[in-house]
């Protein structure tokens, strides 16, 4: 896992939380607590972060994951605003992660392991996303949608019809657009 994805948990733990529960995060996981953002970790790191993070706040991993995504979507904005700036919905900048985003996140930080994304448009409006990786972190990218619906000023509603952490083969989000 890049080391921009634990750069984005520490800002959101410590702008939360405070550098402390950071720290505290840090020593009760035993993990080394030091990422460059072009670094390379074990994902096994970031699994033991949200686990314990979990823990602390008393809720799911799977809420831990989605809090973490919709949280760190306005740092991502800020940090790389080009990847929103052609962009005037939630919907368009989701159908560009593959052959936009994660293009480019590939070229800044070599070697990242990027999630792939298919897409269907339902007839009623839904936008139906299909999300394969082997980390699994389907949760994570629901909590993404609802941080770029926010950047956006828009609100969805995401339902999992499918999901790898329930035995099925690939994870599918049903996106539904508020008025």
């Amino acid at each position: 896992m890049k080391g921009i994805v634990f750069n984005l948990l520490e800002e959101v733990v410590t702008s939360d939380h405070g550098a402390d529960t950071w720290i505290a995060l840090i020593e009760a996981t035993e993990v080394s607590g030091i990422y460059t953002s072009v670094g390379s970790y074990p994902d096994e790191e970031l699994f033991t972060l949200v686990m314990a993070a979990a823990n602390g706040l008393n809720i799911s991993v799977d809420e831990t994951l989605r809090l973490f995504g919709r949280k760190a979507m306005p740092l991502l904005a800020e940090r790389y605003p080009v990847f929103f700036q052609d962009h005037t919905s939630a919907r368009s900048l989701i159908l560009s992660v593959n052959d936009i985003i994660h293009p480019e996140v590939r070229k800044l930080y070599s070697g990242a392991g990027c999630p792939h994304f298919h897409f269907q448009h339902g007839a009623d409006g839904r936008l139906m996303v299909g999300y394969q990786s082997p980390r699994k972190l389907c949760q994570l990218a629901h909590g993404f949608v609802h941080g770029t619906a926010d950047h956006f000023g828009e609100a969805v509603r995401i339902e999992h019809e499918m999901c790898m952490n329930q035995g099925d083969p690939v994870c599918r989000m049903g996106i539904e657009w508020m008025s």
